[in-house]
């Protein structure tokens, strides 16, 4: 069986985000000598045009940042798990996630929620786990949010 020593758990806030991060614990329990990396990328080309105006979004997004990685960081050493960094990063979720923080860590698993992009949404933009699947070098689990949420 495949031991996993770094795993990257990519995190945003969302329903499908938790439920990677939940399953996440579960591998690393798997895995007692893994560090568990929780990463939140901050998506810089959302609010470029609109930072020119409002600074204070790029400190918003920061907080914000640091209170959902601290609250999962909490959440994953109740459980155990004793090896958890936390991960901030600004850039395209897409290639910091794949191309270099992957590295950067040495990650042998990355782990994500599905999105709920349409099909429309998905053609224009595509979507984070889809390019995560793609162009990693490690395995990929794209954790499904069940129907009943």
């Amino acid at each position: 069986m495949t031991q996993y020593k770094s795993i990257v758990v990519a995190v945003d806030g969302s329903k499908e985000a938790e439920f990677a991060f939940e399953k996440s614990i579960e591998i690393a329990k798997r895995n007692p000598e893994s560090t568990l990396n929780l990463v939140n990328v901050i998506d810089t080309r959302s609010f470029a045009a609109i930072e020119a105006y409002d600074r204070s979004i790029a400190e918003r997004a920061q907080s914000f940042s640091e209170e959902l990685l601290n609250g999962y960081k909490k959440q994953a050493e109740e459980a155990g798990l004793t090896s958890v960094n936390t991960i901030i990063e600004y850039g395209s979720p897409k290639t910091i996630i794949t191309k270099e923080l992957s590295n950067t860590v040495e990650a042998d698993l990355i782990i994500c929620g599905a999105t709920g992009l349409s099909t429309v949404e998905r053609f224009l933009i595509g979507s984070v786990s889809e390019a995560i699947v793609r162009s990693s070098k490690c395995d990929v689990l794209v954790v499904r949010t069940p129907e009943s949420i």
